[in-house]
């Protein structure tokens, strides 16, 4: 039993973020780079530039499809992992990963976040009668267990 305690003690507690941003052309460059300044002050340098891409993804994604005021991006940092949920408060659509013919400028975020997060997904807000969304994904440190 001491062997548990020892991991218990090792870990670090979870640290919950929010950044909140304006729906706008200039929040992805904004979200991206404070999500990634983030993950460096916590030591999650390897996870960087994929948050980068996929967070710029997904709000731009909102700033295409949606007319919500404003964008907040939840980030939880804990044992190596972090989990980003970027969620507005439009739920009239509903993302899905497609095939973007190659000529498309756009059409690949969900597909990218499909192959480059350990986990993603879409959760609804307030149940049978949405009022918005969270785009989550999970990146892990390629050095945790």
């Amino acid at each position: 039993m001491p062997e548990v305690a020892k991991v218990a003690e090792a870990a670090e507690p979870a640290s919950a973020y929010r950044l909140s941003a304006p729906n706008s052309p200039k929040s992805p460059r904004v979200c991206r780079d404070a999500i990634a300044a983030l993950l460096h002050a916590n030591d999650l340098h390897d996870l960087a530039d994929t948050a980068k891409l996929l967070v710029s993804e997904a709000v731009t994604n909102v700033n295409r499809h949606t007319d919500t005021q404003l964008i907040h991006i939840d980030t939880l940092v804990r044992d190596r992992i972090a989990t980003i949920a970027v969620r507005d408060g439009s739920p009239e659509r509903h993302p899905y990963p497609r095939d973007a013919a190659p000529d498309e400028e756009g059409g690949r975020g969900l597909f990218l976040m499909r192959e480059l997060a350990y986990a993603w997904g879409v959760t609804w807000e307030s149940g049978a009668h949405p009022t918005g969304k969270h785009i989550w994904f999970e990146l892990r440190d390629p050095a945790s267990p």
